[in-house]
């Protein structure tokens, strides 16, 4: 049972994420931007955050904006969900999308 309340936990996190990137003001954080997963761990202490950013040229500045965010988007996520502890998120850059697309293009190819 406390895996699907950590689930639970994990999807309001990310859905919350999700609004709050568009209130950061940090000039570094723009473009399409998606969280892609969350990962919690047991005790609520710390939640990684897998990000999705469209324009490659400017990830690493992003996942820098980002962090430098954190304290921000821990203050307004603990408003937001009723937890003891609001986790201290670390943000991680997620090439998933990338992966599956190239995998994709060799699985195409080999029908030609």
């Amino acid at each position: 049972m406390p895996n699907n309340r950590i689930g639970r936990i994990n999807e309001e996190i990310q859905r919350t994420l999700s609004e709050l990137i568009r209130s950061v003001k940090d000039p570094r954080v723009h473009g399409l931007i998606s969280i892609t997963g969350v990962e919690t761990t047991p005790d609520l202490k710390y939640a990684k955050v897998h990000v999705s950013i469209l324009d490659k040229s400017d990830a690493d500045q992003v996942i820098k904006g980002l962090k430098s965010a954190a304290g921000y988007l821990r203050r307004e996520l603990g408003a937001e969900l009723s937890l003891r502890c609001t986790p201290e998120l670390v943000f991680l850059r997620d090439d998933s999308i990338d992966k599956g697309a190239h995998i994709l293009e060799i699985l195409e190819g080999l029908d030609k």
